[in-house]
């Protein structure tokens, strides 16, 4: 959880993309692709970095 934290900090953002389909045309070689962007706000990266470092302290608390 905290290195996923990080990397949602780091990086802010991922894309996917996508396929549609398009009617033939012909010799015309059509295709429709889209990219969609995704932003991550900082404050779940940060949630994920507490949250994991919540884990790490209970678990080891629990142990010993």
């Amino acid at each position: 959880m905290i290195i996923a934290g990080f990397v949602a900090i780091l990086y802010g953002e991922f894309s996917y993309t996508t396929h549609s389909q398009v009617p033939d045309m012909g010799l015309i070689l059509v295709d429709d692709t889209e990219n969609h962007p995704m932003r991550i706000p900082p404050i779940l990266g940060l949630a994920g970095m507490a949250i994991g470092g919540g884990l790490i302290y209970y678990g080891r608390k629990q142990r010993g």
